[in-house]
Formats: structure tokens, C-alpha cells, sequence
């Protein structure tokens, strides 16, 4: 279980590592990643099938990529909200973080884009704790940062 030592800041002059996960996807039969593919971790922890929603004509069968981004974004809004009520003393057992994101039309460019809508249910806290709890988790979740301010990526085509 991690510590609230995590959120003790760092004061370093560059980015500074601590957790590289690696995922590949392979096109499957259809050669194509989000229609018929496979993703895996190189650990062998993460071996899921994707598909297409049946929304989007695929046979739904398998998950997709919006439900991962889902759960990560979830999982990890609720891990530093986890850690933020810990240093402040608020007990939040029973804490649920629902990600809902939403693959639809850009009308900037005319192709594709997210919308992630987050809710979170903290029963038995105290309506302006609660609240604080969330915009603080908003200023250090990795994830609301991402999707609010953009994240480096790098784009490179191997050899």
C-alpha cells in the first residue's frame, strides 16, 4: 500500500522517473490494433483482446481502448485521492472514482477526440471536505493533468 510520503514534493530540475509500464499491441486478424488486436504487458500481468464497440460496428466482444484509458484514469484519480485523505486525516473507505470517456468527433480538425467525465462518490464525508479532497486530487492526479494541460509524447518509428 503506498504511503502518503508520495505526495511529498519533489524538487529536482528534471523529470525524474519512478515507474515505466510497457504495453504492446499486435493487429490480430484483422491487422488492425483496435478492431481485432491484442495488447500485453511485457511483464505478462496485461493480456486482453481488443475489439471494437458494437457502437463503433465491431462484435463488442472484447474491451477497447476508451474502457483501459477508463480505468486507469479511475484507478489512479482514486489512488491520490486515496493518499490525500490519508495526510489529512479523512477516512474514505468506501470512495468510488466512475471515468466515463467518450471517443466521438473533433470539430478543431474533423477527426477524432476524448471526453472523459469523472465522478466520484464519497459517502459519509463532509460536503466541503469532500470537495476540497477532489480539487486537490484534480491539481496532483497524473491523469486530470494529462487530459487538462497535454503530457510529452514521444513519436518515433523503429528501426
Amino acid at each position: 500500500m503506498p504511503t502518503a510520503s508520495m505526495l511529498d514534493k519533489y524538487h529536482g530540475a528534471d523529470f525524474h522517473p519512478l515507474y515505466t509500464a510497457v504495453v504492446r499491441v499486435s493487429g490480430g486478424a484483422a491487422r488492425h490494433g483496435r478492431a481485432s488486436g491484442v495488447v500485453q504487458a511485457d511483464d505478462g500481468n496485461l493480456d486482453l483482446k481488443l475489439r471494437m464497440p458494437r457502437e463503433l460496428g465491431g462484435c463488442g466482444d472484447g474491451t477497447n481502448p476508451e474502457q483501459l484509458f477508463a480505468a486507469s484514469y479511475a484507478a489512479c484519480f482514486h489512488g491520490a485521492l486515496s493518499l490525500l485523505a490519508i495526510r489529512a486525516n479523512v477516512p474514505v473507505p468506501d470512495a468510488m472514482v466512475s471515468a466515463s470517456i467518450t471517443f466521438g468527433r473533433d470539430p478543431v480538425d474533423g477527426l477524432f477526440t476524448l471526453v472523459a467525465d469523472i465522478r466520484i462518490t464519497l459517502p459519509d464525508v463532509d460536503r466541503a471536505v469532500a470537495e476540497e479532497l477532489v480539487r486537490n486530487t484534480e491539481r496532483i492526479c497524473p491523469y486530470t493533468k494529462m487530459a487538462r494541460g497535454g503530457i510529452e509524447c514521444l513519436v518515433s518509428l523503429e528501426p
